[in-house]
């Protein structure tokens, strides 16, 4: 990829964020590049909308250009539609009289010029965990949402409108990001009541920027995190500078100030306000490869470092341990003996087309890695503190 394509990119995108325009050296960078590759890239992490809006406003396209206006138009219709049904799930949970809190998107996107520009694919709530069932019966019964899977921390729902819920009883896995766990656990004690409201709490500045940070690393972890938390970082950086020593000092409760580091500095090259060192490079390259939700290999290569190599992992793929398993299947909290046989009903998920496909594309990738890669990715790990 090449960095003159790099660089226009995210020109564009802090010119749909912040207004600016681009300067003439940006321009130049520009008509040498083609603009399908912008396009590629954009798609790859759902920012194609960002860089048509950057287009438009430096008059780079013809006015009216039926192709830029189509990203747009789509962005703004999937924020009206997860806005509307923000809304439906905010009512709902305030007459079921269940306490939650607004998590990511639903937050962030009012700190953007526009609300369209901060794109997601769903609605982020977390509730009490003694109130999931509860929550998840009223929504059910009340308001015809549709239970889908649970995972590790939320069970994801769709709405009749089949727009996708995840109502989250924990805010990350145990285990990940150098288990920030236990300090998230503390989540209750670091919201506020939203004005008009009886149930619907937010985080505090410092809580939702540590939170944020977590999503990044967990994300990391998992394979990648794509371009958009790191232009939601460009905003919180922007904001409440006089929290920055509440935000550090929670990150250094995890050992995540130096994973934040190393984002922000990335983060800070991509705004056009730093050099770039051979870690920020190296972030780059990871961050801009692995897409909005990362790539198998990045993924694979992760968890071998993690496993002790390929067999390590192809085991811990198969077998999943105890403290997982019971996340996926609450009843091993009463039964734990039921474990056996929820390992096989999990193996059972792979007759899933989708799931079927994803183990195929780990498998394949896991045979033909080498320990070499491994290494590379298991230092890459350790500078940057995960």
């Amino acid at each position: 990829m090449e960095q003159g394509t790099i660089q226009i990119l995210f020109a564009l995108l802090r010119s749909a964020v912040f207004g600016t325009r681009l300067s003439e050296e940006d321009k130049t960078f520009f008509y040498k590049t083609p603009l399908s590759e912008l396009i590629t890239l954009s798609k790859k992490h759902d920012v194609t909308h960002l860089l048509a809006h950057g287009l438009k406003e430096n008059g780079l396209i013809p006015q009216g250009d039926a192709e830029t206006e189509k990203h747009i138009f789509k962005a703004i219709y999937r924020y009206e539609q997860i806005n509307f049904e923000y809304g439906v799930l905010c009512s709902a949970l305030e007459e079921a009289e269940i306490p939650f809190v607004v998590l990511k998107g639903s937050v962030l996107r009012r700190y953007y010029p526009q609300p369209w520009m901060r794109t997601s694919c769903d609605v982020d709530i977390l509730v009490h965990n003694e109130d999931l069932e509860r929550a998840i019966s009223y929504l059910t019964d009340n308001l015809q949402y549709v239970k889908k899977e649970r995972g590790t921390h939320d069970v994801s729902l769709y709405s009749p409108r089949g727009n996708h819920i995840e109502i989250h009883y924990d805010l990350v896995e145990e285990g990940r990001a150098n288990n920030a766990l236990d300090v998230l656990n503390s989540v209750w004690e670091n919201v506020f009541l939203q004005d008009g409201s009886r149930y619907r709490y937010e985080m505090n500045d410092a809580f939702f920027y540590f939170y944020h940070i977590v999503h990044m690393a967990k994300h990391v972890e998992t394979g990648g995190c794509g371009i958009r938390p790191f232009i939601d970082l460009w905003i919180l950086d922007g904001i409440e500078e006089e929290y920055q020593g509440s935000r550090d000092e929670l990150l250094s409760k995890c050992r995540l100030l130096q994973f934040a580091n190393a984002v922000r500095g990335l983060s800070r090259y991509w705004l056009g306000e730093g050099e770039a060192d051979d870690l920020t490079l190296q972030v780059q390259k990871y961050i801009l490869y692995g897409g909005t939700y990362g790539s198998t290999t990045n993924r694979v290569m992760l968890h071998q470092s993690e496993k002790g190599g390929r067999v390590g992992y192809l085991v811990s793929r198969i077998f999943v341990p105890y403290d997982k398993l019971r996340r996926y299947y609450p009843i091993l909290e009463k039964h734990r003996w039921l474990t056996p046989f929820m390992q096989v009903r999990r193996w059972f998920m792979l007759f899933k087309p989708d799931v079927a496909k994803m183990a195929k594309q780990e498998i394949a990738t896991n045979i033909s890695s080498d320990k070499t890669q491994a290494n590379e990715m298991n230092s890459f790990l350790n500078k940057i503190g995960l």
